[in-house]
């Protein structure tokens, strides 16, 4: 069951490669990650840890539970919570970053066990479950952050 729920998570990760079966096959060739174009699948919502972190214990912790991908960059100690495509558009918050059609995300394989810049905090089941932007949104407001529209600009 393990090994088939891992293979529904690489189709469901591949389906956002432009070349699903060249990014398959660089995680089979041991790739810590690849790059993925972000808006067709999925975008990612990219907060500093100590923020991401406090959300995603409040989310884990709501009834019924809100599920979906989590990646942590090591690196640059940032979460990145997977959403619907849109689904942050217009969020301006400080320190957060929105990864959507034309942007590229670095993307280790889902069972990645960690070691590299980039790791699961909680990988992909592969189901397409995607975090609800409003719910992420609560979570990060209850959790110290406090997201507002993005006012609109004027360009005369």
């Amino acid at each position: 069951m393990q090994r088939a729920m891992g293979n529904r998570a690489v189709e469901w990760l591949a389906a956002a490669a432009t070349d699903p079966r060249s990014c398959r096959r660089q995680w089979d060739q041991g790739a810590d990650a690849v790059l993925l174009e972000a808006g067709r699948v999925w975008d990612v919502l990219s907060v500093p840890e100590r923020l991401g972190l406090g959300a995603l214990d409040l989310l884990r912790g709501m009834r019924p539970r809100a599920d979906g991908p989590v990646l942590m960059n090591c690196g640059a100690r940032r979460v990145g919570f997977f959403v619907p495509p849109a689904g942050v558009a217009g969020w301006a918050g400080s320190g957060f970053r929105h990864a959507g059609r034309g942007s590229w995300v670095a993307v280790p394989p889902p069972d990645h066990s960690g070691g590299w810049r980039m790791e699961w905090v909680l990988p992909p089941d592969g189901t397409g479950a995607l975090y609800d932007p409003d719910v992420v949104r609560l979570a990060l407001r209850e959790a110290g952050g406090a997201l507002a529209p993005r006012a609109g600009v004027s360009r005369r």
